[in-house]
């Protein structure tokens, strides 16, 4: 301050820690910082550190400074982590690992829609990390494991309790009601702070998740209900809403099934709809009520979406097919309640017994990165997603991995079990396949045409060997037997021409319908291995599952995804 108001410049300034400050001119300052203090022998080092230059202005400035993130936000995407405390080999958080997302998403932005930016079509979309595993591991459990863990290999057991028991902990109706509390409450926490502070934020939410985050948000997403109701409505009529969204009493319920005449049992009983959706069929046989409107009601109600949570409404068909159907083709099945007495319909996918809470928003696309989906459905029991089944908020649904991922497993085929098809796979970044992908399609196509071109070859032959006539035969033989064989032979010849060359007049392959889960759109999409990993897929297995947050392709889907719905696409179609 003095050398401004003096006017005073080539002053050196020095603090007690030692670090020096020359001020040469109001727009340069350079600052000396100590190499070390004094060494355990008490030597003192004479040379200084390298000068840190601090200048005021841009002029004669090399380096390109970065005009930092664009300030419209577009969309909104809440990343939910997998198990344990790291993300990636490095061992770093979620919050870094999403900051890698963000920073890969700006880079895409400017070269993948560079004509949108210029027009100032687009801004950018917003990745918000979202936290679990540490609001779990504060509850305590920490302490109680340590308890009983064996001190032998402590690193390896300690790297267990922190990681590989997430799942457990998910499979535990306790603490799974923490973790789904905690993503769910955090997304609503954030995404209200986030309004707070983005006033004028008009765009639209999705949601992401890794690992066993996908599973967190697929099961949050799969119980949520179609239209937004205020909780305090839910407390004065929590049982009245139905899969139509009217507003029906029991009594009208009733009278729907045909069995109005019961109605007086359960007025009797004060049994409302919330209280008949936990009676079990022991219950109404007590009742009085016989064995026919018995299971009319108990399939009616069972299968009703109710806001109390407890009948979850998991993975339900459309309306008219009824819960039988389900039963047998999809995977859901009766079951013998607590009691042992009687059968009861479970419309559920073997979730732990938990309410989900609801979000404030209906995110618009869900992405799973190396998910395990697929294989806790089959685990619980679900042998197939019913086609018409769809989330009841969330429209799109990408399921995207990498082919050496140990943990994601596919979806597509528990909605299309009876065919077999290949994943879309995920353009490379920039506009074309990876080059070993291209050589080995290349030479598998090449191996196929020669083996059908030597196949068509000897077929033909022989059967042109086995058709020629004897030269004794051929010369008293008539002409008039001969042009008949001759057209007979053409005609064979024709229909082994024809035979043989099948490759000559392509049949266009119908779509595949995988259902409306992700809106009538194709649902896993598949990622291209790099030339190095192709050499040894079991020793990339670990880095393939953690690859996904500085993957080009990962990311660049995210975004044609979400920008396409909002009708603007790349600035080249990739192939």
């Amino acid at each position: 301050m003095l050398a401004v108001t003096l006017d005073e410049w080539k002053k050196k300034l020095e603090s007690p820690n030692r670090e020096i400050i020359i001020l040469h001119n109001p727009k340069l300052m350079v600052h000396y910082q100590p190499v070390a203090g004094s060494d355990e022998w008490g030597s003192t080092p004479t040379e200084q550190g390298r000068p840190r230059t601090v200048k005021r202005g841009v002029e004669n400035i090399s380096v390109d400074i970065h005009c930092g993130e664009p300030l419209q936000i577009d969309h909104l995407v809440f990343v939910v982590h997998g198990i344990g405390p790291a993300c990636d080999l490095r061992f770093r958080s979620i919050v870094q690992c999403v900051n890698d997302f963000r920073s890969v998403s700006l880079n895409l932005l400017q070269t993948h829609f560079k004509k949108a930016q210029e027009n100032q079509q687009i801004g950018r979309v917003e990745f918000l990390p979202v936290n679990w595993h540490s609001p779990l591991h504060s509850t305590g459990v920490d302490v109680d494991l340590q308890r009983i863990t064996l001190p032998s290999i402590n690193r390896l057991r300690h790297f267990t309790n922190d990681t590989i028991l997430d799942v457990f902990f998910y499979n535990s109706p306790t603490y799974c009601q923490t973790i789904v509390d905690t993503v769910a409450s955090e997304m609503n926490r954030i995404y209200t702070l986030f309004l707070q502070r983005n006033p004028n934020f008009k765009g639209g939410v999705s949601i992401a998740g890794h690992s066993l985050g996908s599973l967190i948000l697929f099961d949050i997403l799969t119980n949520q209900k179609d239209s937004l109701v205020d909780m305090d409505s839910e407390k004065v009529a929590p049982n009245i809403v139905t899969d139509e969204g009217d507003t029906l009493t029991l009594e009208e319920d009733l009278k729907k099934l045909q069995l109005s005449e019961f109605f007086s049992i359960f007025e009797k009983e004060k049994v409302d709809k919330e209280a008949l959706a936990l009676c079990t069929d022991k219950d109404l046989q007590e009742m009085g009520i016989p064995l026919g409107p018995r299971k009319k009601i108990l399939n009616y109600f069972r299968t009703r979406k109710n806001s109390t949570g407890i009948n979850r409404p998991t993975l339900q068909p459309a309306s008219g097919v009824t819960v039988s159907n389900i039963s047998k083709e999809s995977g859901f099945c009766s079951k013998t309640d607590a009691t042992g007495n009687g059968d009861y319909l479970d419309v559920g996918i073997g979730q732990v017994s938990v309410k989900y809470p609801r979000l404030i928003y209906k995110p618009e696309i869900f992405f799973a990165f190396g998910s395990p989906i697929g294989m806790f459905l089959t685990v619980r029991g679900l042998k197939r997603i019913d086609p018409n089944y769809k989330f009841p908020t969330c429209k799109g649904f990408f399921n995207i991995y990498h082919p050496f991922d140990p943990v994601a497993y596919r979806i597509e085929p528990m909605v299309v079990p009876g065919v077999e098809f290949e994943p879309m796979l995920i353009p490379h970044h920039k506009g074309r396949k990876r080059m070993h992908l291209e050589l080995r399609e290349g030479l598998t196509r090449m191996s196929m045409d020669l083996k059908n071109n030597l196949l068509g070859s000897l077929r033909m032959a022989w059967k042109s060997f086995t058709r020629a006539p004897y030269p004794a035969l051929q010369a008293s033989e008539s002409t008039e037997e001969t042009e008949p064989e001759s057209e007979s032979s053409s005609e064979k010849l024709s229909d082994v021409n024809t035979e043989e060359t099948p490759m000559a007049v392509k049949e266009e392959v119908p779509p595949i319908n995988v259902g409306m889960l992700n809106g009538g759109q194709r649902i896993d999409y598949v990622l291209q291995e790099k030339p190095i990993e192709s050499f040894n897929e079991y020793l990339f297995a670990l880095q393939s599952h953690l690859c996904y947050w500085e993957s080009e392709d990962t990311v660049l889907l995210v975004l044609k995804e979400i920008y396409q719905t909002q009708g603007i696409f790349l600035d080249q179609p990739l192939q």
